[in-house]
């Protein structure tokens, strides 16, 4: 359900902005009929002759307030639910989900997933996740922290945040507004297998993007700040304040001739480029020899200084799990080490067709960590003589089976250890084997705001598409 208003009144009650986490209240999320569900499923599943089954059912609710120029463009509340069953009949398979949890719409689901599984060929690589390998131990890893602003003191927050970037510099004359978002769910896992799991986690946001104009032109930018707890979020003020400044840096763009110079990826823009090796040792992509990293286990990919691991129970971090998506346990394991391949990240279905184990990562990556250095960002440009630092990247032009990398970009150009100026219209061009390879140094400014956490990369020699 989805209640949006294109324009409020700003006229408002003072209210208090404190962002400190309010005290759940009962009638907000009702868990309760979770389990009830989960297991009226699977019992569905059994009776209808399933040789397995597993089913997740999950509900969320959310609030997002976003204001643009000094006003208020949209409130949008969202309450979701989900059920989704997947059953076997010994080595074929089929899934279906639903929003509806009545008894009636549970048994169409599953009858609709047993019809589909009538059709699917058999596949001996199906089937649930070895009972060895299922989480037994749940810590805390204190992922919940519900947040229930008001609209005023959302739209607040928001406003402060804008009018901030907005006073920051006369030249920043237009905005693409900011935006308040507050999220919590909680999800019940269960696998006839005797797997049960529940997880409840919530994901509060602050964003805000202004744009800038001088006699060259116009320049946009953004800022967020994203956290378990709203009470750990950056205030408004910071927010806005960085986005203006993020903004205003990049008036008075260039650009620059084609060259080949080293590169450093600011920490924001760092993380796409571990996504592209978290998506080359990814099991879909290998069993189906898509991947520029095939048969590389126990191969350096990395200069010998990079170590690259999960760290899955971390407290309070965006990427923490007891388990994956299958209820495999997650641990704390190396991924790289001194810059040699340890694993693939694998689910159960993949770690079969690859003749391996399940690593648990069905569902995807734990808080995969590139270890730092003792350089801060400054350091890192101070080192060179010439080169590109780049702040944001454009477009996906990436091909994950022979590694070919080239993208848009912007940021700015170093000369003699120092920023120049800002740069624009250039393409950052070469091949992620050699990039993995000319990695010189990751900075230890790291980027905690997402599931892979790193700081600025140092690229030896790539390719700089310009005029």
């Amino acid at each position: 359900m989805a209640l949006k208003s294109d324009r409020l009144s700003k006229e408002a009650t003072p209210v208090n902005k404190s962002i400190e986490p309010a005290a759940p209240e009962s009638s907000r999320l009702d868990p309760s009929d979770l389990g009830h569900v989960v297991e009226t499923t699977l019992a569905e599943a059994t009776r209808r002759g399933a040789s397995g089954a597993e089913a997740a059912a999950a509900l969320s609710q959310g609030l997002s307030v976003n204001v643009r120029m000094g006003e208020l463009e949209t409130v949008e509340h969202t309450r979701d639910r989900s059920l989704i069953i997947t059953v076997y009949f010994e080595q074929r398979t089929g899934s279906a989900s639903t929003s509806d949890y009545s008894p009636a719409s549970v048994k169409d689901t599953v009858q609709a997933a047993c019809r589909i599984a009538e059709y699917t060929e058999a596949d001996p690589c199906n089937g649930l996740a070895d009972p060895d390998r299922l989480a037994m131990d749940f810590p805390n890893l204190d992922l919940f922290h519900p947040w229930n602003p008001s609209v005023d003191d959302a739209r607040d927050m928001a406003l402060e945040c804008e009018q901030t970037a907005i006073d920051h510099d006369r030249r920043i004359e237009n905005s693409e507004g900011a935006s308040v978002s507050s999220h919590e769910g909680h999800e019940v896992y269960a696998t006839t297998g005797g797997f049960w799991g529940e997880i409840r986690k919530t994901r509060h946001g602050l964003s805000c993007s202004v744009i800038g104009r001088d006699d060259i032109g116009m320049q946009r930018d953004y800022w967020f700040s994203s956290s378990r707890q709203a009470a750990q979020l950056d205030k408004p003020d910071v927010v806005g304040l960085e986005a203006a400044r993020r903004t205003v840096r990049r008036l008075d763009a260039r650009k620059i001739d084609t060259c080949q110079v080293p590169v450093i990826f600011e920490a924001p823009v760092a993380s796409s480029l571990i996504s592209h090796f978290v998506g080359a040792i990814s099991g879909g992509a290998l069993y189906r020899k898509a991947s520029f990293l095939l048969d590389q286990v126990g191969q350096r990919v990395f200069p010998d200084f990079v170590q690259i691991y999960e760290q899955p129970l971390l407290k309070c971090a965006m990427g923490s799990a007891a388990y994956d998506s299958e209820g495999v346990t997650t641990s704390a394991d190396n991924v790289v080490t001194n810059g040699v391949l340890q694993r693939y990240l694998l689910g159960s279905y993949s770690a079969r067709r690859l003749g391996l184990e399940t690593t648990g990562n069905a569902g995807g990556i734990h808080n995969l960590t590139a270890e730092s250095g003792d350089q801060d960002l400054a350091n890192l440009i101070g080192g060179l003589e010439k080169g590109l630092l780049v702040t944001e990247l454009i477009g996906f032009g990436v091909n994950m089976v022979t590694g070919d990398y080239s993208r848009g970009a912007a940021g700015f150009w170093i000369e003699n250890g120092q920023i120049q100026y800002p740069v624009e219209e250039v393409t950052v061009a070469g091949n992620l084997k050699e990039i993995f390879s000319g990695l010189c140094a990751i900075g230890k400014d790291v980027d905690t705001r997402r599931n892979i956490r790193c700081g600025s990369i140092l690229i030896d020699g790539l390719t700089v598409a310009g005029d």
